[in-house]
């Protein structure tokens, strides 16, 4: 007996110690192996439209990795999985009500991953998840207090504070897309009008450079309006002006409640670089209170974009 535990144990010390990161979206499901140091060794996706059951995504996604992740690592210890998915909350480990998802209701999503793949599973808010990736594998490491804004389709955030992601009584703390600038403005999926990211997102400087150029033709997209910023074009360098100042006034707001050594702006928007960082440090120095000037940065997040919905929910369990 002291033999076979001998070599059990020889057994388990070359055995590489992974965790799953999972990033649930309203079209795709990415997942991944994770090490400790950030690299991933397994990477896959399915389309999460073709699952009406969460049950049988977690089965399926469990299956590519138990058994498609061996033809790329020959053995491995999995230690927890991670998860990132719209309306996550990380107290009860469910999915509530998410808006672009075709479940219903409240999911347990947590539970159906540790039951399925045996380990421990955490579950939160894909920006929030995003955030914590940041801390850990990314441009916020070594930093306790700082604000993870995601520019996507929409505008999703995560506060850390004290090195503590920012959750709130019932975990949905954090919202800094659907704070209200405009009482009186732009609609908004949440049902409210004039939220932050109908401004401040792909989808909200879509929206002003067709007010702008008076021409709601489905072909604009955020590319397109980037291609023509670089030529020079004025309603596109007007769109990104107007959003930055808008995301400055809001962010600057933001320093209010958390005073954060920086701030990190991460996806498609965030890409545009000086055409939407400028506008908005001009604006969020203008409106920052005194004692916070030139004291907060704004930086880009250094989470490669292919691969943070991954790195953020794995960092979920390393954490």
């Amino acid at each position: 007996m002291v033999f076979i535990n001998f070599f059990w144990r020889e057994y388990k010390l070359v055995m590489k110690k992974l965790v799953a990161g999972i990033d649930i979206g309203g079209t795709n499901t990415v997942f991944g192996l994770v090490d400790s140091s950030g690299n991933i060794l397994y990477k896959d996706a399915i389309p999460t439209t073709n699952f009406l059951l969460p049950e049988d995504l977690v089965k399926a996604v469990a299956s590519h990795i138990q058994k498609d992740s061996l033809l790329f690592i020959d053995k491995f210890e999995l230690l927890g999985v991670g998860i990132g998915a719209p309306n996550g909350n990380f107290f009860n480990g469910t999915v509530e009500f998410a808006p672009n998802l075709k479940w219903k209701g409240i999911v347990p999503l947590a539970k159906l991953f540790s039951d399925q793949l045996n380990c421990k599973a955490v579950l939160t808010n894909d920006a929030k998840a995003a955030a914590m990736g940041e801390m850990i594998f990314g441009g916020a490491q070594g930093m306790k207090d700082f604000i993870f804004i995601t520019l996507g389709t929409g505008l999703g955030s995560g506060i850390v504070v004290n090195g503590q992601l920012v959750y709130g009584h019932d975990s949905f703390a954090g919202e800094i897309g659907h704070v209200i600038m405009f009482s009186d403005g732009r609609a908004c999926g949440c049902g409210r009008n004039g939220c932050l990211e109908t401004y401040c997102s792909a989808t909200g400087l879509i929206k002003t450079y067709q007010q702008l150029i008076k021409n709601d033709a489905q072909t604009i997209d955020s590319k397109y309006i980037y291609d023509q910023a670089q030529i020079g074009d004025k309603y596109a360098l007007e769109a990104f002006n107007f959003s930055g100042d808008i995301l400055g006034l809001a962010l600057a707001n933001s320093v209010a409640y958390t005073s954060p050594e920086a701030i990190f702006l991460f996806g498609g928007l965030a890409l545009a670089g000086d055409y939407i960082f400028k506008p908005t440090i001009e604006s969020f120095e203008k409106n920052l209170l005194r004692i916070y000037i030139n004291k907060i940065k704004i930086l880009p997040s250094q989470l490669p974009s292919n691969n943070a919905g991954i790195l953020g929910a794995a960092s979920l369990v390393f954490f």
